[in-house]
């Protein structure tokens, strides 16, 4: 019973309602650890690529290594999500996590500069997240009350930026600390990283919650497309999955820090460290915020205004040359990337029913992806063209044209209001009616 899981029928209505849950208190906290020595592996592998390499190009070559699993295996990994066990897909997942940081450890440890066998367990790695992903995105809704549903997720999103946070900056200390020879900088990183791997395949394993096949059919061309086909079907969704799929493809910069650390704010790796932390940070106070005072109305105004506000941080940050400044600039964009995330994840999960939310969520999965990782490479590739600087800012402007676009292209976004299932589908609806009517 839902009751026994969340360690009561009384799933509370205050601002840690979620954490009643004894399984969701578990897998937040195997999280936090997950997240935060995949960012210190993330900031390692881009420092060491950067080294050896000196160019920018190669640095959006580890987006595109990651991203491109996500694309090929879309399909298969939202089916997997809703035919087999959640849990269990996730644990086998990030078993895969745990070979690919013993191959980058052994690389770093024995001092091999092989850029491509670097970039061949970045695809290993991106083919786990594309499986994990759907399925931890499914997950959640088993381990709360649907009524705090959206608090869980807001809490959930909390969590990954304090994990954002730390990792960073974790990394840049690691990655800078004089220990022996060959346990040092990434190996020393990567390390780490293996540990709370370890930790979270224990935690993850220890949930009591089973959820079984939620899609019965057999494997079929339909079963497989049925949740990209439900995204192109329900406007709200495709409009808020694409809105930040082409905002944050545009006016990402991540990929570009290490040039930033480098050559503009000459502050080294652990400057790096705080420039990749300064927009989780962001990201978290207001996390925190919304967890006391959480969106109630008007949520898609909120949505279009945030993502404006991240397009015009992230111009300061391409014109910025003191780390002040760039720092204050990165924070605004992870405190408005960040109430657009819990937005658009409150209506990926509410929007769709139970039994296609594997599949659905492995289509955000792969705009996601598209946006973080294939931005990356766009960054890099742009960067090569233009310069870090003008990439950029090119790409902030990018991101406010995407912005005034979207709102025209997609009113039931515009529209929506409340963050429930109700709600959301009473705006599709007056929506589909309204297009009929002027048809």
């Amino acid at each position: 019973m839902r009751g026994d899981r969340s360690g009561g029928t009384n799933a509370g209505s205050g601002a840690g309602a979620a954490f009643l849950s004894r399984d969701f208190r578990r897998y937040q906290m195997a999280r936090v650890f997950v997240i935060m020595g995949a960012e210190a592996q993330a900031l390692a592998v881009a420092w060491q690529i950067y080294e050896i390499t000196h160019k920018a190009l190669y640095l959006g070559y580890t987006g595109l290594a990651l991203f491109l699993p996500g694309l090929i295996f879309m399909l298969p990994a939202g089916h997997a999500a809703d035919r087999f066990d959640r849990r269990r897909v996730i644990l086998v997942c990030y078993s895969l996590q745990v070979l690919c940081t013993l191959g980058l450890f052994s690389f770093a440890w024995f001092g091999l500069r092989n850029i491509a066998l670097i970039y061949l367990v970045l695809f290993l790695v991106g083919t786990g997240r594309a499986f994990s992903g759907p399925a931890a995105s499914a997950l959640i809704p088993h381990l709360v009350p649907k009524e705090v549903f959206v608090n869980a997720v807001t809490w959930g999103a909390t969590i990954f930026q304090i994990a954002n946070i730390a990792g960073p900056a974790l990394g840049g200390v690691l990655y800078t600390l004089p220990l022996h020879t060959h346990l040092h900088g990434s190996s020393l990183v990567y390390l780490c990283t293996l540990a709370s791997l370890l930790w979270f395949l224990l935690l993850v394993s220890s949930l009591s919650v089973r959820p079984g096949r939620m899609e019965h059919r057999a494997v079929s061309k339909d079963v497989l497309l049925a949740g990209f086909r439900y995204v192109m079907q329900k406007k709200i969704l495709l409009g808020s999955i694409s809105l930040d799929l082409f905002a944050v493809l545009l006016g990402g910069a991540v990929a570009l820090m290490p040039i930033y650390a480098q050559e503009v704010l000459h502050t080294g790796a652990r400057g790096l460290g705080m420039l990749r932390a300064a927009p989780a940070l962001g990201a978290m106070l207001i996390s925190l915020t919304l967890t006391v005072r959480p969106i109630r109305r008007r949520s898609g105004v909120l949505m279009f205004v945030c993502v404006a506000i991240f397009g015009a941080a992230t111009i300061v940050f391409g014109v910025s040359h003191t780390l002040v400044v760039s720092l204050i600039a990165l924070f605004f964009v992870g405190a408005s990337d960040m109430v657009s995330v819990v937005i658009r994840s409150a209506i990926l999960q509410l929007a769709t029913p139970q039994e296609m939310r594997g599949r659905v969520s492995a289509v955000n999965s792969l705009f996601v992806g598209a946006s973080n990782e294939l931005g990356e490479f766009e960054s890099g590739l742009t960067a090569h063209w233009w310069g870090a600087v003008r990439a950029v800012i090119y790409g902030g402007i990018g991101s406010l044209m995407v912005t005034g676009i979207w709102s025209a292209l997609f009113p039931s976004l515009r529209k929506a209001d409340e963050l429930t299932a109700d709600a959301l589908l009473r705006v599709e609806m007056e929506q589909s009616a309204q297009d009929v009517r002027q048809l």
